[in-house]
């Protein structure tokens, strides 16, 4: 059988330097179009020889965005793009380098277990069907795109207006397995805890905010090189169109809270950052920062508040910040959600590491508290 490698296709990114020994393949990771930021990989190895060990060298890893982050994290694998498992990977310093004794003719590695936009177009198919969200707006990426925004509830007057969005960056696949979660506990009838955060508030929700960086296996940029966290006081239509999108229905609708679902590439734990740092930032987002994070602990078996990013001095945020932004423009409890690439040291799992159904089982975990405190959210 003939040995060939391929990114042609969705979130597919991979450039094969020399595929000529099977014991030490050389590939690199492509950069994100118009931009240097690369990180995320996900490649096809087919025509293999089962029972055979294959060798792969990510050989420009030390020049990544976050090269540092390579130390402790395994590449995924999957026989069937659809049940993954890490394979045990060494970062030399240099290159990413992993080996796999073949169990089956093609294998599929990527950064995480990635979610397609097939997935991305069923999951809008269940929450209209099976959760009865209701499709309120439909934005344009770059390529155009659609950026769908869903509400859960009716709109009524007095309700909370609780938003969460997935995937700013679009190396960041667990963001969206996530949302999956959050709409897979919406098709839940006798959900009392659910039934009691319907009651008093409506969800809007978008799974995918850069479709177009997903589809063509970026880490951090849209279609036009920007950073989708990075636009939240300069978006414009031209260069950002998903973010001007989202900031509009925003204002039309109003937001009582804020959760912005993300994936870091270094830190191998469960945590949330917030708007201690925003100018205009008040007690009572601080109490509401506290009572989130605090009973979030208590619920869930992986959300965690000992490791975390440093927190920002008073009045030195970063305000371009989906989450800074919007906590400063609606003084509201405003977070963003940050979830591993690589395992979770404080609840480890040697077959998966961190993972789409463990992203999805968090959302849940959330969702739950939210119901306590949406009470207190205005």
């Amino acid at each position: 059988m003939t040995l060939t490698i391929g990114s042609d296709f969705d979130s597919g990114n991979i450039q094969v330097l020399d595929a000529g020994d099977p014991a030490h393949i050389r590939l690199a990771i492509r950069p994100d179009t118009q931009s240097a930021h690369f990180q995320w990989f996900h490649f096809k190895a087919d025509g293999l020889n089962v029972g055979q060990t294959y060798g792969f060298s990510l050989t420009n890893a030390s020049e990544s965005t976050f090269n540092s982050a390579w130390t402790g994290y395994n590449a995924v694998a999957s026989y069937d793009h659809q049940n993954w498992f890490r394979v045990p990977s060494d970062f030399d310093g240099k290159a990413l380098n992993f080996s796999l004794a073949a169990d089956q003719p093609q294998v599929w590695f990527a950064y995480f277990e990635p979610y397609s936009r097939e997935r991305h177009d069923w999951l809008i198919e269940q929450a209209q069907e099976k959760a009865g969200a209701q499709l309120l707006a439909v934005g344009k990426s770059v390529e155009g795109r659609d950026i769908q925004l869903l509400r859960k509830g009716d709109g009524a007057e007095g309700k909370r207006k609780i938003w969460m969005i997935a995937q700013q960056h679009p190396g960041e696949h667990m963001a969206e397995w996530f949302m999956e979660g959050v709409i897979e506990r919406l098709q839940r009838k006798d959900d009392a805890v659910l039934q009691q955060l319907l009651t008093e508030s409506d969800l809007y929700l978008v799974p995918n905010v850069n479709p177009d960086g997903a589809f063509h296996g970026h880490l951090r940029t849209n279609a036009n090189g920007k950073d989708l966290n990075r636009a939240w006081q300069d978006s414009t239509e031209a260069l950002s169109p998903e973010v001007s999108f989202i900031r509009q229905q925003m204002e039309q609708y109003g937001v009582d809270m804020f959760l912005d679902v993300h994936g870091d590439e270094e830190i191998p734990y469960v945590f949330t950052a917030a708007c201690e740092g925003n100018p205009g930032y008040t007690a009572q987002q601080r109490q509401l920062e506290e009572r989130f994070r605090s009973r979030l602990c208590e619920v869930s078996d992986t959300f965690q508040t000992a490791h975390g990013y440093p927190r920002s001095a008073p009045g030195q945020a970063n305000m371009n910040l989906a989450a800074n932004a919007v906590g400063e423009r609606y003084k509201c409890l405003s977070l963003t959600l940050e979830m591993p690439f690589k395992d979770h040291d404080n609840a480890p799992d040697p077959v998966t590491g961190w993972s789409g159904k463990r992203s999805a089982q968090l959302a849940g975990d959330v969702l739950t508290v939210l119901s306590e405190m949406v009470k207190e959210l205005r």
